[in-house]
């Protein structure tokens, strides 16, 4: 006959027991006696108490026997979720989704409010009542029917969260967590796993993609979004924007993550926030692997890349008493992952804090973004798109310290209906003037930079985006949704912070956030310093002679093995690290980090410019034909970027 044994005391504990006992032969145990053998033990608290969990893990996983739990927080009752020892997904799992993803609730405010002040009094309650108590054990009891019947359990993966006010009940999925400390099976990181071996991979519905979006659809919300547990627990369409733009909320802990999503369909949209939102979760910490790899680029100069072939910042920013990073120091010891080099076809190891962001934190030695990381539906798709972000972000910021007179592109001979309605649509929603230049660079990959200019009745004078593609189209249209999701926001900062862009103007010093950038090329009187773009004496170049024909590939792959032969005729390496997490390999997509020493990352905060040992930008201007000599340093534009 099937059994069940109840751990905890309490009121919660009590309605249980009487309930089950009814219809099943039901034992009370503490874990200090000894469990006998049982189908099912529930774990009862009527407060969360991570020490018993763990307790009922070092009790219950050796024996293999499943067990449920149900607590009380902040008002609620929570039951689940379902535990089988030896599957991935447990309590802590469930506690950390919980956590990240009700930061913003109102109760947990209000908790730390106690902490803050004894005195304050929080509206929820933790009370149960015997009502709620009732309604509990109905819920759990029906959990424990189905587990002895062998039928799949609501708690399976998933906890009820139960309002105990009005006994309102909610389910969530409990996606696992690649790094819980109970059931993660992380593997070290080592040179096996940082192998490349190209596959092949199809291309769908003409695009540079290999699976559908409306394939992805159903995973992506399933998994990842939740309101309680998700990855992501908020989610907002932007009405404002020319196009359908949509704003993911990715939880961390400290602070949120905003990511978005820019297509033509709100669903779209949202669907790229969310995949752009866990490129961005994979990005900011080591999720897929444990880092073992501790030492100096001395002890592992034979293994690992020069971490000074990726630009620094200037010498004299290292010696300012507040500046947030210290001086590379090849000595110094550091944490690595291991990278795979396409130039040299081996392993490589990367400084942590380049394969990942490292934003001022910890002492690094450079400010590390989001250069080059991209998320695909293969390990191929992901390195492709990485690719072309890290191209955007050199041919920008080239012409834009060079002063480039780079092509102004007529966008009509693209002869793309699309691209031509979505520049007519911008301006006659936004009243903004759209202009493309055509910035590629020696590696011949596509790269247009895109500029909307306000005219009397805009509060914003100018907006800057890019785009990098295979397909020059399909570049354009990257920077123009770019454009288009920034414009309102902008205006909004605009009015907020006039004063500030004036004063940044002024001192260029004072462009210290990602979002100053774009703040301070709103002047009017900033104009001046994109002459180099907009002289109105250069005339209009079509798309065909701009830019060479593509080769149509049915295989993605194809595509980027024509890219990395490109980078090594050019003798530059692509270094990509594999960034994947559970999470994302569990639907078949994949997060890298793509390096191409040499190339120019972008940096945000003028003081953070990443100039110094990076002599692509005083000579490629010459090797293009732009201009008769290699530049110097003191020739290059002294003003802050405007890149979006």
């Amino acid at each position: 006959m099937n059994s069940v044994v109840i751990v905890g005391e309490g009121i919660l504990a009590d309605a249980v027991y009487k309930r089950m006992s009814e219809f099943l032969p039901v034992r009370r145990k503490d874990f200090s006696e000894t469990i006998p053998v049982t189908d099912l033990v529930l774990v009862l608290e009527e407060q969360d108490s991570s020490s018993i969990y763990l307790e009922a893990e070092q009790v219950l996983r050796p024996r293999g026997t499943p067990w449920l739990c149900a607590y009380i927080s902040l008002g609620e009752g929570v039951v689940g979720p379902l535990i089988h020892p030896g599957k991935f997904g447990c309590f802590q799992c469930a506690e950390t989704r919980l956590a990240l993803a009700g930061s913003n609730r109102q109760e947990v405010d209000e908790m730390l409010m106690k902490l803050v002040s004894p005195d304050y009094a929080p509206n929820y309650t933790a009370e149960l009542s015997p009502a709620g108590s009732g309604y509990l054990a109905h819920i759990i009891a029906a959990e424990v029917t189905k587990v002895l019947r062998g039928d799949k359990a609501n708690t399976e993966e998933h906890v009820y969260l139960i309002d105990l006010k009005n006994l309102s009940s909610t389910i969530h999925y409990v996606l696992p967590v690649g790094t819980c400390s109970v059931c993660g099976q992380l593997p070290d990181d080592s040179p096996e796993l940082a192998k490349i071996s190209l596959q092949k991979c199809l291309k769908v519905n003409n695009t540079y993609r290999c699976r559908a979006m409306s394939d992805l659809q159903r995973v992506l919300l399933r998994d990842y979004w939740d309101s309680r547990t998700g990855v992501f627990n908020d989610k907002k369409w932007s009405l404002s924007s020319s196009f359908a733009g949509a704003a993911i909320n990715l939880p961390l802990g400290f602070y949120d993550e905003i990511t978005g999503g820019r297509s033509h369909s709100f669903l779209d949209s949202e669907l790229a926030g969310i995949l752009e939102g866990l490129e961005r979760y994979c990005g900011v910490a080591v999720r897929g692997k444990r880092t073992v790899m501790h030492g100096s680029y001395s002890q592992f100069k034979g293994a690992a890349i020069d971490p000074s072939t990726v630009g620094l910042h200037a010498e004299g920013r290292y010696e300012q008493p507040d500046f947030p990073f210290i001086p590379f120091d090849p000595d110094a010891p550091m944490e690595w992952v291991w990278g795979y080099s396409f130039l040299e076809e081996r392993p490589v190891l990367i400084p942590h804090l380049l394969a990942y962001y490292s934003l001022g934190g910890g002492g690094g030695f450079v400010y590390e973004t989001s250069n080059g990381c991209a998320v695909g539906n293969s390990i191929e798709e992901a390195v492709l798109h990485g690719i072309f972000e890290v191209v955007e972000r050199d041919a920008f910021l080239i012409t834009w310290y060079a002063q480039l007179h780079v092509s102004r592109l007529d966008y009509i001979s693209s002869g793309d209906s699309e691209l031509v309605l979505m520049i007519q649509r911008l301006r006659a929603v936004t009243g903004y003037e759209v202009s493309l230049y055509n910035m590629t660079m020696e590696n011949g990959i596509p790269s247009i930079w895109a500029l909307a200019k306000g005219g009397t009745e805009q509060c914003v004078n100018l907006l800057c985006a890019a785009g990098a593609h295979l397909d020059p189209v399909q570049a354009a249209k990257s920077a123009i949704h770019e454009l288009a999701v920034m414009i309102p926001t902008v205006e909004r900062r605009w009015e907020e912070r006039r004063l500030e862009a004036e004063a940044m103007f002024g001192d260029s010093e004072l462009v210290q956030y990602m979002e100053d950038h774009s703040l301070l090329y709103s002047l009017p009187q900033a104009e001046r310093r994109l002459h180099f773009l907009l002289e109105d004496s250069r005339p209009l170049c079509t798309f065909a002679e701009e830019f060479p024909s593509v080769p149509a590939h049915e295989d993605l792959t194809d595509d980027l093995r024509q890219v990395l032969q490109i980078f090594r005729r050019l003798q530059m390496d692509v270094i990509v690290i594999d960034q994947s997490s559970s999470e994302t390999r569990r639907n078949g997509l994949r997060c890298v980090k793509v390096l191409i020493p040499g190339m120019l990352p972008m940096t945000f905060g003028h003081h953070l410019t990443r100039l110094s040992g990076l002599d692509r930008v005083l000579e490629i201007p010459m090797k293009l034909g732009y201009v008769n000599h290699t530049l110097t340093p003191q020739e290059l534009n002294p003003y802050p970027h405007p890149f979006l």
